[in-house]
């Protein structure tokens, strides 16, 4: 880890620190390694704040449910999501959602990591994404009464994410098992970014 990272590193977590009080200390918190097919992005948990998501979360890691997916949806200045589809575009059968715990208190600022949701604020599965700008108007809300579950922060290899934000997109036409129909799917890398393995570093 860099300079810059780790000062990036530090800073994410003062700024998470005033919003939740952590009883695991940092040196303790789950770590996982994701290597991509543009480098390695290592993450460390908040077991404190979303129990539930980190648990789901690291029983995907185990099972090797996001070994060989990709990262499907990439907007520069916004997100980076993976964690639901294969190679060949095809959704994977994920288990049953998990409760929406963003009314924790941590923030969608850049460089953490959170669940994807569909239409509904208890439907986080398997579909995480990369925070790459500070999105708090993905934060919980009693008017909007739906949120983004925040349950990590990058502490290395962030600037493989600002490379993957970078590439091209396109759309494509895919079947959802939700709507029962094709719907299209927006900002498709037209190259592949692959997700090779998740590995725990330190449970």
């Amino acid at each position: 880890m860099n300079i810059k990272q780790s000062f990036f590193s530090i800073i994410i977590s003062m700024i998470l620190s005033v919003h939740c009080l952590a009883t695991t200390p940092i040196d303790s918190r789950p770590i996982v390694q994701i290597e991509t097919s543009m480098g390695i992005v290592i993450i460390r948990l908040f077991p404190d704040e979303a129990p539930i998501t980190c648990e789901n979360f690291l029983s995907y890691v185990n099972e090797g449910f996001y070994d060989n997916t990709i990262f499907h949806r990439v907007i520069d200045g916004f997100i980076v999501q993976g964690g639901g589809f294969t190679t060949d575009l095809k959704p994977k059968n994920s288990k049953e959602p998990i409760k929406n715990e963003s009314r924790q208190g941590l923030s969608n600022i850049k460089g953490t990591v959170a669940m994807a949701l569909t239409i509904d604020n208890n439907s986080a599965s398997s579909q995480f994404f990369f925070n790459m700008a500070n999105n708090t108007d993905l934060n919980y809300t009693t008017k909007k009464g739906k949120g983004y579950t925040v349950f990590a922060e990058i502490i290395d290899g962030f600037d493989i994410v600002e490379k993957i934000q970078k590439i091209r997109t396109t759309r494509i036409m895919f079947y959802s098992d939700i709507y029962k129909r094709n719907i299209p799917l927006h900002d498709v890398p037209e190259d592949t970014i692959l997700l090779k393995t998740a590995t725990v570093l330190r449970n």
